[in-house]
């Protein structure tokens, strides 16, 4: 359980800061102006050529593949409510990098998203302790 937390913190560090640095290159584009051809084709060649939203969707793309390996090691029921985790690393990156005010209602909701957190990975925890180990094939196949 130790590497798999391992793993996902830093996967979630890496998706906070994709997403703020995803957040400074669409405000660097600027706002859409008209629904268009020619506006949408504007935002998609300026977004595809901002270092910010590059940056931004190259760690989007790293996160996913380490949310992939996680799925695949343990349950969706444990892993995907943990990512929720990412709420408080995406706001202190958000206070850090893009130095955005965060009120103190969204310090609260994220306290209770911390709560939440805490409640799923006990339950992981209590689950470990209840579950009985499988049979052993050697006794088994012995009787």
């Amino acid at each position: 359980m130790t590497k798999i937390l391992f793993i996902l913190i830093i996967a979630l560090v890496v998706e906070a800061v994709g997403v703020v640095f995803l957040s400074k290159g669409l405000k660097q584009i600027g706002e859409v102006q008209s629904i268009s051809v020619r506006e949408i084709g504007r935002i998609i060649a300026k977004g595809a050529t901002n270092r910010s939203i590059l940056f931004g969707v190259a760690l989007e793309a790293m996160f996913f593949g380490a949310l992939l390996y996680l799925l695949s090691q343990r349950d969706v029921s444990l892993i995907w409510p943990l990512t929720s985790l990412g709420f408080v690393i995406t706001a202190i990156s958000a206070k850090m990098i893009l130095k955005e005010e965060i009120s103190g209602w969204r310090w609260a909701g994220v306290a209770l998203i911390v709560c939440g957190a805490a409640l799923v990975s006990y339950s992981e925890k209590a689950k470990a302790k209840t579950t009985e180990p499988p049979p052993n094939p050697v006794a088994t196949a012995a009787k």
